[in-house]
């Protein structure tokens, strides 16, 4: 039992010990904060943050094209479906011109920018419809008759099956409304 209360004072006494250097580790870093401070110098001041812009000030730079009424898909825009507002958008287009005679990739909604994603060159061949298609390779040159497998615009490629052989080639959209193939 003797040995049991030697050990229990051994332990007090360590932790007496150690909170005495606590206290002790504590005061010898304020005192060393305090001559930090006393030898550095003084903090620079603090510039005083901008005065708060004005809400006219908050006017957005630029202008934004949107539609008047909603738009389907594969709609061909005109002119009195726009209006111009206040404010750009990124990717927006900004001018009526640069909308105009394009054709609605997606519906669009009255009130809301138009994007550059959205629009895109009318599609000249449409699905199911009867294409003629050309293959030229020097002096040979072959012209049958398809049909379109999707839509597509000048320049764009569009599947089309042969309806003699039953084959499915793809092409090239060209101006006068025929595919052709192997270019």
């Amino acid at each position: 039992m003797a040995r049991a209360t030697a050990l229990f004072l051994l332990f007090v006494a360590l932790l007496s010990a150690g909170a005495v250097f606590a206290e002790t580790l504590e005061e010898i870093t304020r005192r060393a904060a305090v001559a930090d401070a006393a030898d550095a110098p003084p903090p620079a001041p603090v510039p005083a943050p901008p005065p708060a812009p004005a809400l006219a000030d908050l006017e957005p730079e630029g202008q934004s094209v949107t539609v008047v009424r909603a738009l389907r898909s594969q709609s061909v825009i005109e002119a009195d479906d726009l209006a111009v507002t206040p404010g750009g958008t990124p990717g927006g287009i900004d001018s009526v011109e640069a909308a105009v005679g394009m054709e609605a990739k997606v519906a669009l909604y009255p009130g809301r920018p138009i994007l550059a994603s959205q629009i895109g060159t009318p599609a000249l061949v449409e699905r199911n419809a009867l294409v003629k298609i050309s293959y030229m390779k020097g002096p040979l040159s072959i012209i049958t008759e398809g049909r379109a497998l999707d839509r597509a615009a000048v320049g764009e490629a569009v599947r089309v099956m042969n309806l003699q052989s039953k084959q499915t080639v793809t092409g090239t959209v060209t101006p006068d409304g025929s595919v052709e193939v192997g270019q």
